[in-house]
């Protein structure tokens, strides 16, 4: 089976991450010859948590094609506030959009939500589980920038616990040829097993350190990330590593001359300003990338009848997931569905092993 519901980048293959790329270059060198591809077709952005450039991006991208947009910035402006379950929210918007893209603070809800939208879906991220449209962005970036997406070593500095781009980023790069990875943190916010899983799975070579100034003299990429402070459950907790990595001028004098450095944004305090005018620094240019992938998207989901995503083998079990943090935990609705990976069933929302 196969589906046009961009959950999670696991469902494109290598060669459709290219023919992506190299469809939002064309629409880089030849904007204008898309103006009017996606007349008449409407774009609902539903963001159930803050968001300025995925949200606007993704405007911006169906404005410059030609189409519409509705939705809306915050729940409580939505029948969300009155109580309206995912399910119901996903059916009404799919009768009234051709396309729907989504930000939720719950892990799992981005799966939970194509089962009931009807048309073709997007993931802008659900909470600290994956952002695969922000990868998108990276990709798109390294590409233009370095001119591959292979034999790479990539430093990745912050939040690898909860950060969701990081997790779709790693995803993304290892199925690409002789990357490898350092994995900058503390040991509190080190990336979850099932990452590693994929990096060993996929002959990736990485290593852990906790020492940004340490790690960064030979780094083709430094993808910097901050500390979420909302997906920590006390503020004491966040405050314990808000200022652990900060990348300054001193460390970045130890770094290759031709390193990039990529943010998926916003920033905090883990990139001093001053940086901003050093021609490594292109979070700022990643921003603008990231609509041009998003334009490609677009396109390739609504026009492209062989651009399909493959689906996993999925099994209806009588155990719930376990994770308080999936969305099954509040939409109790939703049906029990897992896979199997390693011979351990995984939930199928929110990715993480279903306990016995």
């Amino acid at each position: 089976m196969a589906n046009k519901n961009l959950i999670d980048l696991d469902a494109m293959s290598k060669k459709q991450l290219d023919m992506l790329i190299k469809k939002a270059k064309k629409i880089m060198e030849n904007p204008a010859d898309y103006r009017h591809a996606c007349d008449g077709k409407i774009l609902a952005t539903l963001f159930y948590e803050p968001s300025t450039r995925t949200q606007m991006s993704f405007q911006t991208a169906m404005l410059k094609l030609g189409g519409r947009t509705i939705g809306f910035d915050n729940p409580l402006n939505s029948s969300v506030a009155k109580g309206e379950s995912l399910k119901d929210t996903m059916t009404i918007v799919g009768g009234y959009a051709d396309i729907i893209a989504m930000r939720h603070p719950v892990e799992g809800s981005a799966m939970a939500a194509s089962m009931y939208a009807g048309v073709p879906f997007i993931n802008c991220g659900d909470g600290g589980h994956l952002h695969p449209t922000q990868t998108l962005a990276d990709i798109v970036t390294l590409s233009c920038e370095k001119g591959r997406l292979d034999n790479l070593k990539i430093g990745i500095c912050g939040d690898l616990l909860n950060g969701r781009t990081v997790h779709s980023l790693i995803k993304a790069l290892s199925q690409y040829d002789n990357n490898s990875f350092v994995l900058i943190s503390t040991k509190e916010l080190q990336v979850p097993l099932y990452i590693i899983d994929i990096l060993e799975k996929n002959n990736c070579k990485y290593e852990f350190s906790n020492d940004l100034a340490s790690s960064i003299s030979d780094l083709d990429v430094l993808y910097m990330t901050r500390i979420q402070q909302e997906r920590f459950a006390s503020k004491e907790e966040y405050e314990k590593q808000k200022y652990v990595f900060v990348l300054d001028k001193e460390k970045l004098a130890k770094a290759k001359e031709d390193m990039i450095i990529l943010h998926p944004l916003p920033r905090v305090n883990e990139i001093t300003v001053d940086i901003d005018d050093d021609p490594r620094a292109l979070y700022f240019k990643q921003a603008l990338y990231g609509m041009y992938g998003r334009m490609a998207l677009i396109l390739l989901l609504l026009q492209d009848d062989d651009f399909m995503l493959k689906d996993r083998e999925i099994s209806v079990i009588d155990k719930r997931c376990t994770n308080p943090r999936c969305i099954t935990a509040r939409e109790e609705y939703l049906p029990n569905r897992s896979y199997l990976k390693l011979g351990m069933q995984m939930c199928d929302y929110c990715d993480k092993r279903i306990d016995w």
